[in-house]
């Protein structure tokens, strides 16, 4: 597998069951997210990938935040890119080696892991169902190629953000809506009165939005 990952499988087998894929944020690793893989449905696989580049100690980024002598901070695109593509490849192996539905596929993302799921599922929807973007924003950099002119007809979003996040700015993932309207794409955005992480009612409501068909 190109990835390494935590899975966890249905208790409900079906033929094809649908995935969670979760992707944890800049300096974390598979295990953070995974925390909480049996809060989730259980008719679903759920896995955590590990993000490519280490940074050691147990820690891992899908690209790159370098800082110049003023402490500006620049991400690297290119390595966004490839990260963007590895996990099409992963979610492609992931099918191949597991009964998991290729049509019914969601990414759970925070932080880097939600600028990597808006990157994955409006770069190549038609392999994506439902996005849950935690705390991140849409970067359209690291996006393919007239990636405006895809058919967007099966994708959602839920977005929740921290109003007084100090990591990555509310401004920034307010934007996403109104980009994700104007694609005609289905989004719900909330916002938490509280920093870098996910709230409690915040867990909850994405999980009544993934309960809804």
């Amino acid at each position: 597998m190109r990835l390494d990952y935590l899975i966890k499988e249905p208790k409900i087998k079906l033929d094809k069951n649908p995935l969670f894929l979760l992707l944890h944020g800049y300096g974390s690793n598979e295990a953070d997210l995974f925390s909480f893989a049996n809060e989730l449905p259980d008719n679903y696989y759920v896995v955590s990938a590990r993000a490519p580049y280490d940074l050691q100690m147990g820690s891992y980024a899908w690209y790159a935040i370098n800082f110049d002598a003023d402490e500006n901070k620049f991400s690297d695109h290119e390595q966004a890119r490839l990260s963007r593509d590895l996990i099409v490849d992963f979610i492609a192996e992931l099918i191949q080696n597991y009964p998991i539905d290729a049509n019914n596929i969601t990414l759970i993302g925070f932080s880097q892991g939600t600028i990597l799921s808006y990157a994955v599922a409006l770069s190549y929807p038609k392999k994506i169902n439902r996005v849950v973007a935690l705390s991140g924003y849409l970067n359209e950099t690291i996006l393919t190629e007239n990636f405006a002119q895809n058919d967007f007809s099966q994708l959602s979003f839920y977005i929740s953000h921290g109003t007084v996040d100090q990591v990555i700015p509310v401004d920034w993932a307010r934007k996403a809506p109104t980009i994700l309207d104007n694609l005609g794409i289905k989004n719900i955005y909330k916002e938490y009165p509280i920093g870098h992480g996910v709230a409690q009612q915040n867990f909850y409501d994405f999980k009544n939005w993934l309960d809804k068909p």
